[in-house]
């Protein structure tokens, strides 16, 4: 028999959860890592159901069950590549992975049949859009108020378009990517590097850089890259007050006949980040770790320096059993002193299963933390739940990186 002080709990949790889903869905979010560009970007700014459906979560998935080689996959033209997407993935099996699910959201929001036996409804409704108006409805809709993209000057076809004078949206704020000029660059002069550095900082006026790094990553180390790292890379970010980001973990080219589809997943040392936190204090570092085994050391070290802010649940994490355990993880040990996603988007549309999905993790787990609250003697106001919400959502990217 439920006793009335039983029933009154079970009221004010259910009033609680009600609370809580309401404000996570509708508190805007700021989205810390993407591979989006503006329409400015040209080529670069990729929309519409053959690009969602041509992208490396989905090809990867597509070889498992498709009797189709690899090599005769990237013959194909996109339009015949997205085809054998869906009818491998959505028409003979039931889109059970995250990323396939991710379209069927996707399809919903703009109310398209997610059953279609082909793709003719979805392409005519995506080239019947003006892109301008369909941008400002995708962000409304995953109620997304800015993205940082992933830009690299380097880059022979994206440097043309910054020293063109590209005005940006400014939804979209730019961060400078590393990788090029910290592994394929064929200058060694450490002062070299740091006047171009220095210019394209100038140009672009990013909010941070940005590197991924392998599993085997360590620092202090003997080579270019750590040399790099400690000569040019953070005494700029120093002298510009610009946070560094470590992607830290991807495994370059595991299978490389699928392309971007053939990375994958190391452990990585935790203490290589320890360390850059320890000798320049004064930098700011955001960290995600792509390996679930690392998760639990990354947590512990930010405890231990408060120059590092743990970011997201990040590619092959970005499933929903996961983000709940990562997020819960992270509240446990850090409060709400964290980021605890970012899409990673690099269709534009993603932005909306993304942030659908990750809303409704991170509302659960935020009920069960002030349910346990709530059982240990502390009700929480709607006033507190709101300051947490966009603390997490917007408050400590903006912070962090000056958004």
């Amino acid at each position: 028999m439920v006793t009335s002080i039983e029933s009154q709990l079970l009221t004010r949790t259910t009033e609680l959860r009600a609370q809580v889903e309401s404000i996570v869905n509708s508190t805007p979010v700021t989205d810390v890592h993407t591979h989006l560009f503006p329409r400015q970007f040209n080529e670069f700014c990729l929309y519409g159901i053959d690009e969602l459906l041509t992208y490396h979560y989905l090809t990867a998935e597509t070889f498992r069950s498709a009797r189709v080689s690899p090599e005769r996959f990237w013959q194909m033209s996109k339009t015949d590549q997205a085809d054998l997407v869906w009818q491998t993935l959505f028409v003979e099996n039931s889109p059970a992975s995250e990323a396939a699910r991710g379209i069927v959201s996707i399809l919903d929001a703009f109310g398209l049949d997610t059953r279609a036996e082909n793709l003719q409804e979805a392409r005519a409704f995506f080239n019947s859009r003006r892109l301008a108006e369909h941008i400002d409805q995708v962000f409304d809709v995953a109620r997304v108020n800015g993205v940082v993209m992933t830009n690299d000057p380097f880059d022979e076809a994206e440097g043309q378009i910054w020293n063109s004078g590209v005005e940006l949206d400014h939804r979209f704020r730019s961060s400078l990517r590393l990788d090029r000029l910290l592994y394929d660059s064929d200058r060694t002069n450490a002062t070299e590097l740091r006047r171009l550095l220095d210019r394209w900082i100038e140009r672009m006026n990013p909010v941070y850089m940005g590197v991924s790094l392998p599993p085997d990553f360590k620092f202090p180390g003997d080579g270019a890259r750590e040399r790099l790292l400690r000569e040019v890379v953070l005494p700029a970010a120093r002298e510009h007050g610009l946070a560094l980001t470590l992607m830290v973990g991807v495994r370059r080219r595991v299978n490389p006949g699928l392309r971007e589809a053939g990375d994958g997943v190391g452990k990585a040392d935790v203490t290589a980040v320890e360390r850059l936190c320890g000798e320049f204090g004064d930098v700011k570092f955001l960290a995600t770790f792509l390996s679930r085994e690392n998760q639990h050391e990354l947590c512990v070290a930010a405890r231990k320096f408060s120059n590092l802010m743990p970011f997201g649940c990040w590619w092959f994490l970005n499933n929903p059993s996961i983000v709940s355990e990562i997020t819960r993880e992270r509240l446990e040990l850090l409060g709400t002193s964290f980021i605890p996603q970012h899409s990673d988007a690099r269709v534009l549309e993603q932005l909306i299963y993304k942030w659908k999905h990750a809303r409704k993790e991170i509302a659960d787990v935020l009920c069960d933390l002030y349910e346990q609250l709530l059982l240990s003697g502390r009700a929480v106001t709607r006033d507190e739940i709101s300051r947490d919400v966009s603390r997490l959502f917007s408050g400590n990217c903006k912070e962090w990186i000056g958004f």
